[in-house]
């Protein structure tokens, strides 16, 4: 049985997703596992292989989603890329977004931050 906290970060991705769709994206992965790290949602666009991390709360009284991704799991989103470019021969220019969703009962907002961090490479 799933807990409260891990159904509101399925509906967050599945928001996440849509609007994705929504923007034109094409969705090639979710829940993408390299050994112990995932990333939530691999897409593209004409220009990009996005690699997405979905951060979703209910209120904002500790600060927005989006802040909660910190260096750590940069480097984790990092390291995944690298691995899935590798393994699947791709090409494209790499871009990292994170997609913050409130979704509680006294605010629901979704934001698409695209070039959210630069890797180093």
């Amino acid at each position: 049985m799933k807990t409260e906290k891990q159904i509101q970060g399925i509906h967050g991705e599945e928001m996440a997703t849509n609007l994705l769709l929504q923007k034109g994206y094409r969705i090639l992965e979710r829940n993408w596992r390299c050994h112990h790290l995932e990333v939530d949602i691999i897409g593209e666009n004409d220009d990009f292989l996005v690699i997405v991390e979905v951060k979703t709360r209910k209120a904002t009284t500790f600060g927005d989603p989006e802040l909660f991704v910190d260096r750590q799991k940069q480097l984790h989103m990092i390291r995944s890329a690298k691995y899935y470019v590798k393994s699947k021969q791709i090409r494209k220019e790499i871009r990292f977004d994170i997609i913050s969703v409130v979704n509680g009962p006294e605010r629901q907002e979704i934001r698409h931050i695209e070039d959210a961090f630069k890797p180093h490479w």
